[in-house]
């Protein structure tokens, strides 16, 4: 697909800003996951805004903004085969990004004696 005027969306809100949109899509989402500028969902469309930009999940549809030039920001929905592939994805993605907890997990050893000085450090 070459424009998201060809999926079959709806729209939630309209004309607003990237903070109202993360707002309500929290609000709004069983779900949330946030993503970076640039980030490519339905394999052709990048989404842009503010960060943290929050996509959410409501069942098997994604809440997620789009901005189009000259018209605003907006918050769209999509419930198709492509959105539950794409939740799909966003949850494999969250899984990956598991680290331990600062608290519960302990330093890494370190097997190198640290550096006297600050030239011993230029030494090597």
């Amino acid at each position: 697909m070459s424009c998201i005027e060809q999926m079959k969306y709806e729209i939630l809100l309209d004309r607003t800003t990237y903070k109202d949109a993360r707002e309500y899509i929290k609000e709004n989402s069983d779900e949330v996951y946030y993503v970076s500028p640039g980030y490519k969902i339905f394999r052709d469309y990048h989404i842009i805004g503010v960060p943290p930009i929050a996509l959410g999940v409501k069942g098997s549809a994604l809440i997620f903004t789009y901005t189009k030039p000259c018209y605003g920001t907006f918050v769209l929905t999509v419930d198709n085969e492509d959105s539950i592939k794409e939740i799909d994805r966003l949850r494999e993605m969250e899984k990956e990004k598991v680290t331990p907890s600062l608290k519960k997990s302990k330093p890494p050893a370190s097997s190198k004696k640290p550096p006297g000085s600050f030239l011993d450090m230029w030494k090597k």
